[in-house]
């Protein structure tokens, strides 16, 4: 699979596409066991954040669970040529009223894992004539195949700056 072209998504993803490695299916299955691994080592830091304001390791990891589960239902919709605009998030007001602190750290983990795995049989089903149907999500062109893209380039995003701000 080849990246997106710059038609296929609203520019505001390009940072994620830009991120994400060109075998993205082969980097999404390589997160699906190195990130929970790196979590499982770095347990006594999930309440950790780095700055005041900033989010914990827990909520960093609800945020990237929150997200992907957005991305595989537009993905999903979009493979199945369904053109009904998708609505943009919040990801600060998701933050507001979610409660990933009060949960154990495991347990994020796991529901990371089974996340992930879902994303992982959808992407399978897909053939390279759905992941070229485009849709509209955010108010902007979208693209099946941008959404695989920006699922693997903002888990990659977040991992990287668990890695330099919070795992260190």
């Amino acid at each position: 699979m080849t990246k997106p072209t710059a038609e296929e998504y609203g520019a505001f993803f390009q940072g994620y596409i830009d991120t994400a490695s060109e075998d993205v299916i082969s980097e999404i299955k390589e997160q699906e066991t190195s990130f929970p691994t790196l979590l499982r080592s770095n347990l006594a830091k999930a309440d950790y954040a780095y700055a005041e304001g900033k989010w914990t390791v827990k909520e960093l990891l609800g945020h990237i669970i929150d997200t992907e589960r957005i991305m595989a239902y537009r993905l999903l919709r979009i493979s199945r040529k369904d053109t009904t605009p998708l609505p943009g998030f919040d990801q600060d007001e998701f933050m507001k009223y979610s409660e990933f602190g009060k949960l154990d750290m495991e347990n994020l983990i796991q529901e990371f894992e089974a996340v992930r795995r879902s994303t992982l049989f959808l992407i399978d089903s897909l053939s390279e004539q759905q992941l070229a149907y485009i849709g509209n999500a955010s108010g902007n062109p979208m693209s099946a195949k941008a959404l695989v893209y920006i699922i693997a380039g903002h888990a990659k995003h977040h991992i990287q700056v668990m890695k330099e701000k919070y795992l260190q």
